[in-house]
């Protein structure tokens, strides 16, 4: 090792010697002009590698700055989700396909954007719990043809049908509109379509894995698992497990008080149950064949948020001081 040293400060030395021209002086001027190239070259190309090195270090100190900053803009939402979506794609490829990942990028940025840290938590805590439950005993659930297509790796349609509701609450804060009145009210219906949406999956996916005997919302006739409109209590107690969880996390991170934590788990349950009355009595009738799961699950957390609003203006408002 010494010697490689020794050699390497041998070779530094005479590379940055001026003394070592006179060497040269024997050559012809266009061999002495083509040495002196040869020599200043590595020189410019040095500079060029320190100006883009510059360069890079001026980009990186910016994101640094707008994942950093506190209040959020546009900017920073786009450069914390970028960090974020790189560091956790392990996971989100388990739950989503790549086109889903795209979609759930847009919302992840929507969502920082109007709410902050803590509202790109509470989607990423809904997330975490919908790919969980769906996960559940999915061999069986495959050999039995209930299972979600793709191994239950969602794709655009799924995020924004799951997100629908979110994002126009997203949107409603972040330009102001009605002031800051209705600011909470927003916020509110942003927290109960999530809790609304992660009841009804996870209800439907361990009513398919753990679920005795399965009624239809309709009728409560006992019917095949899977059935669209079904119903199991081992089902509705996980759903309202989860919302209930989903709900406390929205609490914790300062996004509802506690009264609207218990209205939200209260009106994802009854959104769930109109939804599980129009999956039995209108989903793949006759004269219904666009109302697919997506456009299904689009009207029960818009239903979740808006009586989640409704619950807040006149029950909360006039009896909760």
């Amino acid at each position: 090792m010494a010697s490689i040293s020794s050699t390497l400060l041998l070779l530094n030395s005479r590379s940055d010697s001026p003394l070592r021209l006179h060497n040269f002086s024997s050559f012809s001027s266009r061999s002495e002009n083509r040495n002196l190239g040869s020599i200043t070259s590595p020189g410019r190309r040095r500079d060029g590698a320190m100006e883009a090195t510059s360069a890079v270090e001026g980009v990186v100190t910016e994101a640094m700055k707008l994942i950093q900053s506190t209040s959020p803009t546009w900017k920073s939402a786009v450069a914390k989700n970028v960090l974020i979506f790189v560091l956790g794609s392990p996971l989100l490829v388990t739950g989503l396909s790549g086109s889903g990942i795209a979609a759930a990028f847009l919302l992840g940025t929507l969502t920082w954007r109007a709410y902050g840290s803590s509202g790109f938590l509470l989607v990423a805590a809904y997330f975490v719990l919908g790919t969980a439950a769906t996960k559940v005993k999915m061999t069986e659930k495959e050999a039995q043809g209930v299972a979600e297509k793709k191994k239950g790796r969602r794709g655009p349609r799924s995020v924004i049908g799951s997100s629908a509701a979110g994002c126009v609450c997203a949107f409603l804060s972040i330009y102001q509109v009605g002031g800051p009145a209705f600011s909470q009210l927003f916020r509110l219906g942003f927290v109960s379509s999530f809790c609304t949406k992660v009841s009804d999956t996870v209800s439907s996916e361990i009513g398919k894995a753990y679920g005795k005997t399965t009624y239809l919302a309709t009728t409560f006739k006992i019917v095949p698992r899977g059935t669209e409109g079904a119903m199991s209590i081992e089902g509705t107690l996980a759903g309202l497990l989860a919302s209930l969880f989903l709900a406390s996390i929205g609490c914790f991170l300062g996004q509802i008080t506690p009264p609207e934590a218990a209205v939200c788990v209260l009106a994802s349950q009854i959104a769930n149950f109109g939804e599980s009355i129009i999956g039995a009595s209108f989903q793949d009738k006759e004269g219904f064949q666009w109302l697919n799961n997506d456009v299904v699950n689009v009207i029960n957390i818009s239903l979740g948020s808006i009586v989640a609003i409704l619950m807040q203006q006149f029950i909360l408002q006039n009896w909760v001081k």
